[in-house]
C-alpha cells in the first residue's frame, strides 16, 4: 500500500537541521532536538540515526541511499519517527561533496523532501559541514526549519560581539559576572569555541569563592588557558611589543597546529598593525593618550567628533569597539606612523606573493615580521 504523503509546505514542521562550523553547539543543539522528538523509550522503534561521515564518493551515496529508504518507509505500530542523518560530510564543498555521483544521490533526496513526507515521518539533520551555495542547502531553507551554528570570523573586527553575548548567557548561569575589561579579555584569549568557552568558565567557576562572582582581568589571566584565538592573539601581542624572537616562534607554532598562512596574515598581523596606526594617530592628532581603565579611555574617545572616529572599528549596534585599540595605545610609542603605513603596504606584497607565488608560506611570513620588527622604534 502506498504511503500517504503530506502536501510539502514553506517551512514544514518535520524537516529540521542543525548546520554550522561550531560542531559543539550544532551537536547539542541536534541532540536536544532529538531528545525532544523521540522518547527513550521509543528509540528502538520510533527512530533511524545514520552516520552521516563519508569517507568517499561510494560511501556518501550509500547514506544517501540509506537515508531516502528510511524516510519512505512507514513507522511501526502507525506511531512517529524520526531519521537522523547525523554529522553528514557529504554536503561539504569537498573533492567527496562534489563528486557527480554524490551530487545526483542530493538531488534525489533533495526530491524526495520536495515530494513531502510520509505520515507521522520527521527528518532530523546535523551537517557540521555544508556548502550554502547549493540547491540542497537553498531548498532545505524553503522546506525546513534550519539553524545555523557557525563561529565567527576571527579575522573581521566585531566578531567579539557574538562571542560576549555567548559568554555573558552562560556565565550568568553559574552566576558569574564579568567586568567589561575582564569578559573583553576572556574572548581575546579563548576564542569563539563553544565547548573551550564553556571549560574555561567551569575553571573560573571552581575557582572563586561563593561569595565572590565577579570575573576580574587577574582571574581571566591566571586561569584561561591560550587557545588557537589565544595564539593569534599572542601573536599580535609580540608584534606590538617589538618582539621578533617571540613573533617567530608563535607563527612556528601557529604553523605546526595546522593553521593557513593568509589566514594568520589577516587574522593576526595586518589587524594588529592597523590597531596600532588607528591608536598613534588618535594620540598625535587628537590627543588621546594612555588611560588608568578601559573605561576612561572609551569615555575620550566617546567625545570626539564622528568625523575622529568614522575610521574606528564598530560594533553590530554600531558603537565603537574600542577595547583592541585601547590594548595598541601603549604598544604604539614604539613604532612611527611611517613604519605602520609602511608595515601595512608590506602585508599587501605578503598577501600577493602568498596567493600568487611559489614560495615557503613561512618564509614569506618569517620575512614580513623581521621587516616590521628588526628596524629600530
Amino acid at each position: 500500500m502506498a504511503a500517504k504523503k503530506k502536501a510539502a509546505g514553506r517551512r514544514a514542521g518535520n524537516i529540521m537541521a542543525f548546520v554550522g562550523s561550531d560542531e559543539a553547539r550544532l551537536k547539542e543543539a541536534a541532540l536536544e532536538c532529538f531528545g525532544q522528538l523521540v522518547a527513550p523509550e521509543n528509540v528502538e522503534f520510533g527512530a533511524e540515526v545514520i552516520d552521516g561521515i563519508a569517507d568517499n564518493a561510494e560511501g556518501a551515496v550509500n547514506i544517501v541511499v540509506q537515508t531516502i529508504g528510511a524516510l519512505q518507509t512507514l513507522p511501526f505500530f502507525g506511531s512517529d519517527k524520526v531519521v537522523w542523518l547525523k554529522g553528514a560530510t557529504l554536503f561539504a564543498d569537498s573533492q567527496t561533496g562534489k563528486a557527480a555521483s554524490v551530487l545526483d544521490a542530493v538531488q534525489s533526496l533533495t526530491e524526495v523532501l520536495e515530494a513531502g513526507l510520509p505520515d507521522g515521518v520527521k527528518f532530523l539533520l546535523s551537517a557540521p559541514a555544508i556548502d550554502k551555495r547549493r540547491a540542497f542547502y537553498k531548498q532545505l531553507n524553503k522546506l525546513g526549519q534550519v539553524e545555523v551554528f557557525d563561529r565567527p570570523d576571527l579575522s573581521r573586527d566585531g566578531w567579539q560581539d557574538r562571542v560576549k553575548q555567548y559568554v555573558r548567557k552562560l556565565a550568568g548561569e553559574r552566576n558569574l559576572e564579568f567586568d567589561q575589561e575582564a569578559l573583553e579579555l576572556f574572548v581575546m584569549l579563548a576564542g569563539d569555541d563553544a565547548a573551550q568557552i564553556a571549560n574555561e568558565l567551569e575553571k573560573i567557576d571552581l575557582f572563586l569563592t561563593g561569595n565572590e562572582r565577579l570575573v576580574s582581568v587577574d582571574h581571566v589571566r591566571n586561569q584561561v588557558a591560550l587557545t588557537r584565538a589565544g595564539v593569534v592573539f599572542e601573536l599580535g601581542n609580540n608584534i606590538a611589543k617589538r618582539n621578533l624572537a617571540a613573533a617567530l616562534e608563535t607563527i612556528d607554532q601557529l604553523l605546526y597546529q595546522g593553521e593557513n598562512a593568509i589566514g594568520i596574515l589577516l587574522a593576526a598581523v595586518a589587524p594588529t598593525l592597523r590597531r596600532l596606526l588607528m591608536a598613534k594617530e588618535l594620540s598625535e592628532r587628537h590627543g588621546i593618550r594612555a588611560a588608568r581603565s578601559f573605561n576612561s579611555y572609551q569615555a575620550e574617545i566617546n567625545r570626539l567628533p564622528a568625523a575622529a572616529t568614522s575610521h574606528l572599528p564598530r560594533k553590530k549596534d554600531g558603537a565603537i569597539s574600542c577595547y583592541p585599540v585601547f590594548l595598541a595605545h601603549d604598544e604604539a610609542r614604539r613604532f612611527s606612523s611611517a613604519d605602520l603605513r609602511a608595515g601595512l603596504a608590506d602585508c599587501l606584497e605578503a598577501n600577493r606573493a602568498l596567493v600568487t607565488s611559489g614560495l615557503d608560506h613561512r618564509l614569506i611570513l618569517e620575512r614580513l615580521v623581521v621587516r616590521l620588527l628588526a628596524t629600530a622604534a
